[in-house]
């Protein structure tokens, strides 16, 4: 009896939580608080929206980029100031050094190879100059070889991929509200038994005090009903405890105090779905089949090596020596596109589609091996929810007789035919049968729960 009492002290652990529902709360009431309130629900609920804004960041790349870019620069060297005046439209003769080339002009024909070796200072000692340039610059790929396209896949599966884990998270919570819900009936139900048998054992101790007084009784059959009597109040007391415990995980569960919820039957109803219907619900096969999407859109980004990549350009500018000084009469434009082809990259190109290939048959294999697993575990779950089914009938035609056998032993001590040892014992039976009953119906709901946990929580 030790070891089954300790079995179910062990089975609830739990925390606590702020604020407080202290109204008598069903089912329905905490799974749409759950929903709203659960603290990894809302974190799961977060990673949705990070993927979809990954799927806007990939889809993007479609629209290409425009760009303001506001260059400012001073110098003083001969490329530079004839380039800024260059860009600014204001180059003029005299910064070839004209005016040094006609002041020569005048002299005989036989100075022209010394007029043509004159260096000019007005090219090559300029003096020093501000340059403002601000520029519109537009780029956009034409054909990437379908590689943005299938990035965009990707980041929608993978979109997809988040919704399912969130799910998944919202299930197993779910899961886990009602669990504590039916074992908080499995605990109320086993309590109230016991504490019908206290009632019990205090008519008996009343009896045994009384028949002390006449002599028909020794005063150790009153300790051993004492004795009896506080074994049975420490159970209760520890049922106590154990929905006290439930009560910190239901308000960790639901982020707020719950003092108080409803129960109605400890034995959840068997579920009717198929097996069929478990394989077309289960979310691992569902995130499987999302992660096989994902390797196909891989291999074509692996493909689109193969294709040229074209994109093009357009750019206007204005550039002065002040800023956006005689901005319409110095503007510019530019545009442009550009074709990149590998042709040979010592067939690495080919060698990753073929990764991407194999991958793909990998996951493909997965899924199903993901498929016959899932089919295997809903066998194994029908088949110990059968030996529960079973276990729970014999156990409660046991209860029933440990019942009738404890009543006739009472009946037979009280016209002294058996001692009180005799009825102590049949008594521990009686308990003892309560606590296997109420251990085989929490076994039996963990496992149903579980498979209506692999049909994504549907309970048909």
């Amino acid at each position: 009896m030790k070891k089954i009492v300790g079995m179910l002290l062990t089975a609830l652990l739990l925390n606590a939580s702020d604020i407080t529902v202290s109204n008598s709360l069903t089912l329905n009431e905490a799974i749409e608080i759950l929903k709203s309130e659960n603290l990894e629900i809302k974190t799961a609920s977060l990673d949705v929206d990070s993927a979809k804004a990954e799927v806007q960041t990939a889809s993007g790349n479609h629209w290409g980029k425009l760009d303001f870019v506001q260059d400012y620069a001073n110098s003083n060297d001969a490329g530079n100031v004839f380039g800024f005046k260059l860009t600014s439209r204001e180059a003029n003769f005299n910064d070839f050094g004209f005016d040094e080339f006609l002041a020569q002009m005048g002299g005989l024909p036989g100075n022209s190879a010394t007029l043509l070796a004159t260096q000019p200072k007005n090219l090559n000692y300029p003096d020093a100059r501000n340059f403002f340039q601000s520029k519109l610059k537009y780029e956009v790929p034409l054909f990437t070889g379908f590689q943005i396209s299938s990035y965009v896949d990707i980041m929608e599966s993978m979109t997809k991929m988040k919704k399912l884990e969130k799910k998944q998270v919202i299930n197993e919570k779910i899961y886990q509200v009602r669990k504590s819900f039916y074992d908080m009936a499995l605990l109320r139900n086993s309590t109230k038994n016991l504490n019908t048998i206290l009632t019990n054992i205090d008519t008996l101790e009343n009896m045994t005090e009384q028949m002390i007084e006449v002599g028909y009784a020794k005063k150790v059959d009153l300790l051993e009903v004492q004795a009896k009597k506080g074994n049975v109040q420490r159970l209760i007391l520890q049922m106590e405890s154990n929905q006290k415990l439930l009560y910190h995980y239901i308000s960790f569960l639901l982020n707020q105090k719950v003092e108080n919820i409803s129960t109605t039957s400890a034995s959840v109803s068997m579920p009717v779905f198929t097996n069929e219907d478990v394989l077309n619900n289960n979310l691992d096969i569902q995130r499987a089949s999302t992660g096989l999407e994902v390797r196909k859109s891989m291999v074509d980004v692996s493909k689109s090596s193969y294709y040229p990549m074209v994109g093009a350009f357009a750019e206007a500018a204005t550039a002065d020596d002040t800023f956006l000084g005689s901005a319409d009469d110095h503007k510019a434009y530019t545009v442009g596109a550009r074709l990149t082809w590998n042709i040979f990259n010592g067939g690495i190109d080919e060698a990753n589609v073929e990764k991407s290939r194999i991958q793909h048959i990998k996951t493909k294999t997965q899924v199903e091996l993901a498929k016959k697993g899932i089919a295997l575990k809903v066998a194994k779950i029908r088949t110990e929810i059968e030996t529960y089914d079973a276990e729970i009938a014999s156990l409660e035609k046991e209860l029933a007789l440990a019942d009738e056998i404890y009543a006739n032993y009472e009946g037979r001590y009280r016209e002294k035919l058996t001692s009180m040892s005799d009825v102590i014992i049949k008594q521990s039976e009686q308990i003892q049968k309560i606590l296997e009953l109420q251990m085989a119906q929490n076994k039996r709901n963990e496992r149903i729960f579980a498979l209506e946990k692999l049909a994504n929580g549907e309970n048909k």
